[in-house]
């Protein structure tokens, strides 16, 4: 049987940069599979690319949406995008499954126009679009709200209809898509959005910081639902109303709300203490989580966020960064008791907890060795590379032996690809010297 091809679409990031997406593409390409990717171009993308295996067509994002009417368009762009694309990749090599991403849910209805000529769909279920409009509008009251919450809804209904299969990034995803979009259990398989723990591990990092300065963190995307505004406003606590002096934070990531931020940080008299650094690539989080001392999971509890595995705090577990974050359930099945909680929307409490780990190093030895194991040994992307690839084998009945993630040196090299050292993982003293200063011996 020749290798299937699997046409990937994602709306809302560029690949690589989306990191969860990525994995999948070498997870396929490590089993036999061709595969390319639909995406919006990143700053100084070209319309085409093949990196590692993977063909990756991209086109010129939408303008930022604002209004029902901005979002449609938006929609409606990407979408009319992303079809002529699809074109240009089935004339060059025929595909035989279409994997969609969302948001937004519109793909169904090209995956439905691709399935006259056999062409299978499976759903990459990355977001609650229903909940993610409830967390930035409040439940809808208007008539307008509720007919763009029941379109949202009926959005949602026929992408899981329309799915041959549906992946999931947990548990409470998949009871939704069993619940709401009336599929069978079997038919949707839970593919947690873990890292790849051999790549992403502490190194000792390249700038020099304060021996008594306290650098808090904040990786992720900025908009209205991420609660990022809640960082400033711990940092304010802290270094404000608490007088703690040697605190700074930096805010890795980019989104609708970013200006907003860097205004709010300006009101709050944060300018010197608060750096925000825009889009940042996976070779920069190495080194600013590798650095940091705290990490911050400010996302507010909301029917999204509650639900939603946030990629921030396995990142922060990957690099033994202890960190603290408002009382999610989902959190709490990927932090576990690796992290510190504070009530959602409780500065003082969040600050109280960051205090603990300021000026208890002991606990902030323990929680990073405690996360770092946990994120190794319960949430590391390879068992998930299988199960995400299964799918793709029970699809296609195409199966190929081999791991889903090649087998390398992982935790035998002692540096990355840009030479900086790893942290001996191994060396008990070391690495709790290492998780205390963070800086290079």
């Amino acid at each position: 049987m020749t290798s299937p091809h699997v046409l990937i679409i994602v709306q809302n990031l560029p690949v690589p940069l989306d990191r969860r997406v990525w994995l999948e593409c070498q997870a396929l390409v490590a089993r036999g599979y061709r595969v390319s990717v639909i995406c919006p171009k990143g700053p100084g993308d070209p319309d085409r690319q093949h990196i590692d295996g993977v063909d990756i067509y991209k086109y010129a994002p939408a303008p930022e949406a604002e209004g029902l009417l901005g979002f449609a368009w938006e929609f409606a762009y990407s979408w009319v995008r992303t079809a002529w694309l699809s074109l240009a990749a089935w004339r060059r090599r025929r595909f035989d499954i279409i994997q969609a991403c969302n948001p937004p849910d519109t793909y169904w209805l090209l995956a439905l126009l691709w399935r006259v000529r056999g062409v299978r769909f499976v759903f990459d279920h990355h977001d609650l679009n229903p909940e993610l409009f409830i967390s930035r509008f409040g439940h809808p009251t208007g008539l307008l709200k509720r007919l763009e919450y029941r379109g949202l809804r009926w959005l949602e209904r026929r992408t899981f209809r329309a799915a041959d299969r549906i992946i999931s990034t947990n548990e409470s995803y998949k009871a939704v898509a069993v619940r709401r979009g009336n599929r069978r259990p079997g038919h949707v398989t839970v593919v947690r959005s873990g890292p790849d723990t051999e790549q992403m591990r502490p190194i000792y990092p390249a700038d020099p910081r304060p021996a008594e300065g306290i650098e808090l963190v904040y990786l992720g995307i900025m908009g209205p639902q991420d609660g990022v505004d809640q960082v400033l406003l711990v940092v304010d606590e802290l270094v404000n109303k608490r007088s703690r002096g040697n605190v700074t934070a930096t805010l890795l990531g980019f989104g609708d709300c970013l200006e907003e931020l860097r205004a709010q940080s300006a009101r709050l008299g944060l300018e010197d203490r608060v750096t925000f650094t825009g889009r940042v690539d996976r070779v920069a989080i190495a080194e600013y989580l590798s650095r940091a001392d705290i990490g911050l999971c400010p996302d507010l509890k909301t029917p999204l966020n509650d639900l939603s595995t946030m990629n921030k705090t396995m990142e922060y577990m990957s690099y033994a960064l202890p960190a603290v974050s408002f009382d999610l359930v989902e959190t709490r099945v990927s932090g576990a008791d690796t992290l510190l909680y504070a009530p959602s929307g409780d500065i003082h409490t969040f600050a109280d907890q960051v205090e603990r780990l300021i000026d208890n190093p002991a606990l902030r030895v323990e929680l990073g060795r405690k996360a770092r194991a946990r994120v190794a040994s319960e949430l590391d992307w390879r068992p998930q590379a299988e199960a995400y690839v299964a799918v793709f084998d029970e699809v296609s009945g195409f199966s190929q032996p081999g791991p889903a993630v090649p087998a390398g040196e992982g935790r035998r090299d002692t540096a990355d690809a840009q030479g900086r050292r790893y942290v001996d993982l191994d060396d008990d003293a070391e690495f709790d010297r290492y998780v205390t200063e963070r800086r290079a011996p």
